[in-house]
This record gives C-alpha cells, sequence and structure tokens, in this order.
C-alpha cells in the first residue's frame, strides 16, 4: 500500500508540475505603448506614425501579436494620451530583438517630430 501511495505521490507532483509548465507556456510578454502627439501634429503626420506601426509585425519576425486604437474612454482620464498599441512577444529575447530592430529604429524617426509623451509598460499576461 505504501509502494502505490508513494507511486500516486510522485504521479501528482508529475503532473502538478506539466501543468504549471503548460501554464507559463501560455503566457505572453505585452509590450504597450501610450502616445500623445503634439499640438501642432497633424492628422496626415499622425496616420504616418500609425502606419508605421502597423508595418512593424510584417518586418521583425519576433512579434506574435499585435494590435493598436484609439482613445474611446467617456472618463476623460487619458492626460492626452491617444493612441495605444500593444505589441506580443513569446519571451523576452524576442522583445530584446525588437527594440534596436532597425525596423521599429526606423519608426521611431518617423515618430520623433510629433511625439509630445510616450508611456510604455511591459507585462507578461496569462491566458
Amino acid at each position: 500500500m505504501k509502494k502505490l501511495t508513494l507511486l500516486f505521490l510522485s504521479f501528482a507532483i508529475v503532473a502538478a508540475s506539466f501543468g504549471q509548465k503548460s501554464n507559463d507556456s501560455k503566457k505572453i510578454l505585452k509590450h504597450v505603448v501610450l502616445f500623445k502627439f503634439k499640438d501642432d501634429a497633424s492628422a496626415d503626420q499622425i496616420k504616418k506614425v500609425e502606419d508605421a506601426f502597423r508595418a512593424l509585425p510584417s518586418q521583425i519576425k519576433e512579434i506574435k501579436g499585435f494590435e493598436w486604437g484609439t482613445n474611446n474612454s467617456p472618463e476623460n482620464l487619458n492626460q492626452g494620451f491617444t493612441h495605444c498599441f500593444t505589441v506580443s512577444f513569446s519571451t523576452e529575447k524576442d522583445r530584446e530583438i525588437y527594440l534596436p530592430h532597425p525596423s521599429h529604429k526606423a519608426f521611431v524617426e518617423v515618430l520623433k517630430p510629433i511625439l509630445d509623451k510616450v508611456l510604455v509598460i511591459d507585462y507578461w499576461a496569462g491566458k
């Protein structure tokens, strides 16, 4: 009976371990970027920024997911930030490749002339 109990306990520990690994593998690294543009930024300049950021997933293979939008909150708590872009990565190494990537640097050059403020938050999201 002791051997059976020990075997069952060992099986339970291994199963729990695999379950934990399974949950970890479902996590994704989110890189959230909010932009506040200068007051004199034109709609055309802002569209160029949007287009340049939307092009990044096709230029950087480490990007696993991407979404973006403009503020639509009725609470008026955005402090002037109007655009939110979320880029997803499987690993921190993928993010490390993304940040200095030439396509990302080219995007920053499009952004810089009209950028007033930026807020960036990275976090691990579970599914």
